[in-house]
C-alpha cells in the first residue's frame, strides 16, 4: 500500500484530533481534521480522502446522519468511533454503511492497524474489479450492478447506495453463484480476521445487503441461508460489457 494516503478525522474532541493527526502523520498518512459535520462538508469539497474516521457523538448532525450523507455519493471506507459500551451503536453504524468501528477509549496503534487493513481491502477490491474478466454490467433479479462505478441500480434506474463492504460482499456472491459461502469466508473477504465471524457484524452486513436488494430473508429470491453451510446466491446472473 502506497504511503501518504489521506485520512479525514471527524471528532469534536480537539485532543483526539491532534493525537490522531500527529500519530497518523508519523506513519506516513496525510491527515485532515474536522470538528463537526459542517467542517467535514467543507473539507470534502476540497479533498478526496481515502478513508474517514468518524465519531458518532458530534454537535449538530451526529455520525450516523453524516455516514448516511456520505454514502449517498461515495463508497469511501468509513471507520466509526463509538463511546457506547454495548453493540447498539456499532450495529447501527454497520447497517447504515460504515465499514468498521472501534470503541472509545482506543489505542492509536489499533486504529492504525484497522485503517491499514481497511485500505488494503479497499485497494484489493478495486484492483480485482479492474483486472478481472468480469463484465462491467451484471444483471440479476431486476437489478443492475455497474462494477466499474460500484453502483447498484434498480429496474427504474434508481441508484442504491452501497458501502465498500456492501460492494465487496455482493461481489463475493456474484463470483460464487450457487455455491455455499461460509461465515468464515465472508469474514475473510470483508474484515480479514476470523475472530469477527462470530460477532453480530456478519449478520448485520448480510441483513444490510438483503435490504439493499429488497430480498426477504424469510422467502429469499437472491440470497438463501443454508443451515450449517452458509449462504448461497441463487439468482441467475447475466453479463454485459
Amino acid at each position: 500500500m502506497s504511503s501518504n494516503k489521506q485520512v479525514l478525522v471527524v471528532d469534536d474532541d480537539q485532543a483526539i484530533r491532534e493525537l490522531l493527526a500527529e500519530y497518523l502523520s508519523k506513519n506516513n498518512f496525510a491527515v485532515i481534521t474536522a470538528e463537526d459535520g459542517i467542517e467535514m462538508d467543507k473539507k470534502l469539497l476540497s479533498n478526496s480522502p481515502d478513508l474517514i474516521v468518524l465519531d458518532i457523538m458530534l454537535p449538530g448532525d451526529d455520525g450516523f446522519v453524516l455516514c448516511q450523507r456520505i454514502r449517498q455519493t461515495s463508497h469511501v471506507p468509513i471507520i466509526m468511533l463509538t463511546a457506547n459500551s454495548d453493540e447498539t451503536d456499532r450495529v447501527l453504524g454497520l447497517e447504515i454503511g460504515a465499514d468498521d468501528y472501534i470503541a472509545k477509549p482506543f489505542s492509536p496503534r489499533e486504529l492504525l492497524a484497522r485503517i491499514k487493513a481497511l485500505l488494503r481491502r479497499s485497494q484489493f477490491a478495486g484492483e480485482q474489479t479492474k483486472t478481472s474478466e468480469k463484465a462491467r454490467y451484471l444483471y440479476f433479479a431486476n437489478w443492475k450492478l455497474d462494477t466499474k462505478k460500484q453502483q447498484l441500480m434498480d429496474e427504474n434506474g434508481r441508484v442504491i447506495s452501497l458501502s465498500g463492504a456492501d460492494f465487496q460482499l455482493l461481489n463475493l456472491f456474484l463470483d460464487n453463484t450457487n455455491v455455499p459461502i461460509s461465515r468464515d469466508q465472508i469474514c475473510q473477504a470483508l474484515h480479514g480476521r476470523d475472530a469477527f465471524a462470530n460477532e453480530r457484524g456478519i449478520d448485520v452486513h448480510l441483513s444490510r445487503l438483503r435490504q439493499c436488494l429488497k430480498d426477504d430473508a424469510k422467502s429469499p429470491k437472491i440470497i438463501k441461508t443454508m443451515r450449517g453451510a452458509g449462504y448461497v446466491f441463487i439468482a441467475d446472473v447475466r453479463e454485459e460489457n
